[in-house]
């Protein structure tokens, strides 16, 4: 009997040849992540633990929900940080850089076959260049800085077959959306999500990585692609070498708890309604609804290939007197690419708002946030009632294309028909 490309891991990291679902595992940890505003949570305890950082080199500290800082609080969260950072000389320190989600895997921090933990349930993301990653709360970061491991039940893995040809303004978010309408927010509960089939194969690793960004949004434990040569080439331009570069697999003879096949070929664009991202259905029941604010970006669909999509329907158009439309890049990278290939002044002269590479209204901290009564849509990952500010407003999920099709008329709309 083979394992999976997750029992794999585990079972490599906990220094066994072969692990099973349910077997409790103590596994090494390759990169523990932790954003500026969580890890105030637990330096005071780590402090009492009397004990170094097990490998400065493996932490990541990131300042991307105050970024920058909004209120006194705020404030005061990074000055933790700093203190933190100061006193156990921790030499990654990302600051106001963008959203850890991206910055990890663009910047080749975290590679394929290794485990990384982060104090944010979308640490998930960085199963789409083939890492083991989960999101871990303060208590247990607070533990793997101390000693450098963590234990894991080895999780049943679902395997979800996606094939077909993606149709005109159909993405990656749609596929997901549409797998959270099948699985409900509980469907893969301390499961492994495992993403593959021909529509995975040909998909960027931009898709990839906003595929296993929203698996926790069905209770998975993580989400994962097998890395093949498009990994390799994304770690690449990223500096990384090739011969550090493992493609790890899934064995033919692996066993699943599930499959799941999903055929896009005649996929619609969807679209999650409050306020859960399992309650999606197709763009078409649902056009017409009015918006006050659009937001395309943040660490699910905020990398160039979004923004490029998003502008080929925005551009030429304005963004009417009374919606907001923001622009939020997922990292200073990709505004960078932004600025040069056009697409930022397609949305400036479109009249966007253009914000700095962070979480921002995602999690309600700052930018955008809603009063009651107000609708948005974005390309964010969560639409839970007060998400963005008012408990009393709506907020809706889509893909950048759905979203900037929606921005330039005020109201949810189809992207097939602009």
């Amino acid at each position: 009997m083979g394992m999976t490309i997750t029992e794999k891991i585990l079972a490599r990291a906990s220094g066994n040849e072969k692990v099973v679902p349910g077997q409790i595992v103590v596994a090494k940890i390759d990169l523990a992540m932790i954003h500026d505003a969580l890890g105030p949570l637990f330096y005071p305890n780590f402090r009492k633990l009397n004990t170094p950082v097990w490998d400065p080199n493996k932490v990541y500290i990131v300042v991307d929900h105050a970024a920058p800082a909004s209120t006194l609080s705020q404030a005061e969260w990074l000055s933790h940080n700093y203190d933190f950072i100061r006193d156990f000389n921790l030499p990654n320190f990302i600051n106001n850089q963008g959203v850890a989600h991206q910055i990890i895997p663009e910047r080749g921090y975290i590679l394929p076959g290794q485990i990384a933990v982060g104090t944010d349930s979308h640490t998930c993301t960085y199963g789409g260049i083939g890492a083991f990653s989960t999101g871990i709360g303060s208590t247990e970061m607070c533990s793997v800085l101390a000693l450098g491991e963590l234990w894991f039940r080895v999780p049943e893995t679902i395997k979800v077959v996606i094939t077909g040809k993606l149709p005109r303004r159909v993405m990656a978010k749609d596929i997901i959306l549409k797998l959270l309408s099948m699985i409900g927010v509980d469907g893969a509960a301390y499961k492994t999500l495992e993403f593959c089939g021909e529509t995975v194969e040909e998909m960027s690793i931009d898709s990839r990585l906003t595929l296993c960004n929203m698996a926790i949004e069905a209770g998975a434990k993580n989400g994962i692609c097998a890395p093949d040569e498009k990994t390799v080439k994304y770690l690449m331009d990223a500096g990384i070498k090739r011969e550090d570069i493992e493609l790890l697999k899934s064995d033919d003879d692996a066993v699943y708890c599930q499959e799941i096949h999903i055929d896009v070929t005649n996929l619609e664009p969807y679209v999650a309604l409050p306020h859960s991202p399992a309650n999606a259905v197709p763009v078409t029941e649902v056009e017409g609804t009015p918006l006050n604010q659009v937001l395309i970006g943040t660490c699910t669909n905020g990398r160039v290939e979004d923004f490029v999509a998003a502008a080929e329907i925005i551009k030429g158009h304005k963004i009417p007197k009374m919606m907001r439309c923001l622009i939020m890049p997922a990292s200073n990278k990709i505004y960078t690419e932004l600025a040069r290939n056009g697409c930022m002044e397609i949305f400036a002269e479109a009249g966007c708002v253009l914000l700095n590479a962070t979480c921002g209204p995602c999690g309600g901290f700052h930018e955008g946030l809603l009063f009651k009564g107000e609708a948005c849509l974005g390309t964010h990952n969560r639409n839970f009632k007060g998400r963005m500010g008012s408990p009393e407003a709506k907020i809706y999920l889509a893909s950048p294309a759905t979203a900037a099709a929606s921005a330039i008329t005020g109201v949810i709309t189809d992207p097939r028909k602009i």
